[in-house]
C-alpha cells in the first residue's frame, strides 16, 4: 500500500442486509457512491460492517465487491478478534482477495495488559507482509492501548498507522508528537477529526461518510490543504450528524439514515436491531436539515 495515499477520509463501510442476507447489490452501489464522493480509501469488514455477524464466505464476497467497485482506491479490511489464532486465520482468509492493509482492533473482552497487547500485535504483524493499522476503541473493547504501547508498536516496520477512537486527547497528542516518520494517526471519531487534524493527524476512518461521503472527504481535504476555515464550516454543519450517528450503537443510526435515503433496507443482524422510533426520528430530522431528503 502506498502510505502517501493513506490520508484524508476512509469510510468504515456498513454491510447492508435484505431479508437476513447480505445485500451485495446495495453494497456495490454504496461503494460506487463512496468513490464518486471523493473518499480516499475504503474500510470494509470493521465494527460498522457488523463483521462479527458475517460468515467467512460473506466476508470474502464483501471484499470481492469492494475490490470490483473501488476504482483502485486502497482497501483496509478489518480482521481483528480477541484471539491471535482467529485474527491470523482472518488474515489468511482475506489476504488473497485484494486487500491493501489490515485493520486490527485491540483484543476485546480479554482485557489484556499493555505487554499482552504489544506481543499480540507483534505476532499479527509477523504473520503478514501487508501493512497493519492498529485500532484503539476502549469503549467497545474494554481496554485502552496507551500512547507508550502504540509508539512501541510503531517501530515495527509493517505497523503503519493507528485508528484512535479512545477520545483521550492528551494520549493522542502524545502519539502525534512522538511517532516515527511515516506512521499515520487517523481519528476514529468523526467529531474529533478537525481537532486531531489541526494537531497533525492525517485524516479519519469515518462512519458519517457512509451518509455524506463528499462532505467528510471535503473536510479532511480542506485540512490537508491548510484551509482551516472551510474545514471548520463543514465541521459545524456536520456536527449534528456526527452526534446522531452514535445516538444508538453504531451502525444502527447510520443504517436508519441510509434506509430513509433509499439506499438500503433498515436491517441489522442480531444482537443489533433497527433504530428505535425516537432515534430514527432524530436522525431523519438531521438528514433533512442537511438537504439529504
Amino acid at each position: 500500500m502506498n502510505i502517501a495515499r493513506f490520508r484524508g477520509c476512509g469510510t468504515a463501510l456498513i454491510t447492508p442486509f435484505r431479508n437476513g442476507e447480505v445485500d451485495y447489490e446495495a453494497f456495490a452501489a454504496l461503494v460506487d457512491r463512496q468513490v464518486a464522493g471523493g473518499i480516499d480509501f475504503l474500510v470494509p469488514l470493521g465494527t460498522t460492517g457488523e463483521t462479527p455477524c458475517l460468515s467467512d464466505d460473506e466476508k470474502i464476497k464483501v471484499l470481492h465487491v469492494t475490490k470490483e467497485h473501488a476504482a483502485g482506491l486502497p482497501i483496509v479490511a478489518g480482521v481483528g478478534t480477541n484471539s491471535l489464532e482467529h485474527t491470523i486465520a482472518n488474515i489468511r482468509l482475506l489476504e488473497p482477495h485484494g486487500v491493501d492493509a489490515f485493520l486490527v482492533v485491540v483484543p476485546y473482552y480479554n482485557k489484556p495488559p499493555q505487554e499482552g497487547m504489544y506481543q499480540y500485535y507483534k505476532a499479527v504483524a509477523a504473520a503478514t507482509s501487508k501493512p497493519i493499522v492498529l485500532y484503539n476503541v476502549p469503549g467497545r473493547t474494554g481496554s485502552n492501548m496507551t500512547a507508550e504501547t502504540t509508539l512501541r508498536l510503531a517501530q515495527i516496520d509493517n505497523i503503519v498507522a493507528v485508528k484512535e477512537a479512545s477520545s483521550k486527547r492528551e494520549q493522542i497528542l502524545e502519539i502525534l508528537q512522538n511517532r516515527p516518520e511515516g506512521f499515520a494517526v487517523l481519528s476514529g471519531n468523526d467529531d474529533e477529526t478537525l481537532d486531531l487534524m489541526q494537531n497533525g493527524a492525517e485524516g479519519v476512518i469515518s462512519v458519517a461518510s457512509n451518509i455524506v461521503p463528499s462532505m467528510v472527504a471535503d473536510l479532511t481535504h480542506a485540512m490537508l490543504e491548510g484551509n482551516v476555515e472551510a474545514a471548520q464550516k463543514l465541521h459545524e454543519t456536520l456536527s449534528p450528524l456526527f452526534r446522531d450517528c452514535f445516538i444508538e450503537s453504531n451502525p444502527i443510526p447510520t443504517k436508519a439514515a441510509l434506509s430513509a435515503m433509499g439506499f438500503i433496507q433498515n436491517e441489522c443482524r442480531l444482537p443489533l436491531v433497527p433504530a428505535s422510533q425516537g432515534a430514527y426520528d432524530q436522525m431523519l430530522g438531521t438528514i433533512k436539515d442537511l438537504g439529504l431528503l
